[in-house]
């Protein structure tokens, strides 16, 4: 029996919820030790980013997406223009990005912990990068923790590099995580 992989457009509510769920899983896993532990058992909740994502789609900040094997969400991101802003996490703070206007982001992205290494997060993220291409970017980039050498290594084989820039991300009361900017020419 072979399992059916769908990508889904986050346009309804139970998208949100497993978009913000698979997003509180990633973070519980992927930044402990770096995000103070405080913040993350008061924050980070499973429905923590249904009203953004939901906020996201009816405004088209930007696009959720879903990847879905036999109808079960294994892994999500959000994609669209570079943000001006950080709304996801720590403290709302701006991003250093003028320099990269007109280009796009992948904004958020997680693979739920039990279906890593399954070539899912892969499949996701391409499908992205094509519809960024497809929207008419020709650059994009994507933040990872400086720390998260798993998250830096997979970036590369899809053609992503450092270009040397990072974003400071604070979270209460004084820990600042550093984001590492990876960057990819898309094609003109």
């Amino acid at each position: 029996m072979s399992e059916k992989l769908t990508f889904v457009d986050a346009c309804k509510e139970e998208h949100f919820k497993a978009m913000s769920l698979i997003h509180a899983l990633g973070w519980r896993d992927t930044y402990r030790g770096f995000v103070p532990d405080d913040y993350m058992a008061r924050e980070i909740t499973d429905g923590r980013w249904v009203n953004q994502f939901r906020q996201d789609y009816e405004t088209g900040r930007c696009h959720g997406l879903l990847l879905c094997r036999d109808g079960a969400p294994v892994a999500c991101l959000n994609y669209g223009p570079a943000r001006t802003e950080n709304l996801n996490a720590g403290v709302a703070s701006t991003f250093p990005n003028e320099a990269y206007r007109g280009w796009g982001e992948i904004i958020s992205f997680y693979t739920h912990p039990r279906e890593r290494g399954k070539g899912y997060g892969g499949a996701l993220f391409e499908e992205s990068v094509r519809r960024l291409r497809g929207e008419g970017y020709h650059d994009a980039f994507v933040f990872v923790l400086r720390e998260n050498e798993k998250a830096r290594r997979f970036y590369a084989r899809h053609g992503f590099a450092w270009d040397g820039t990072h974003a400071d991300i604070p979270f209460p009361p004084d820990a600042v995580c550093v984001d590492l900017r990876y960057v990819k020419h898309l094609g003109d």
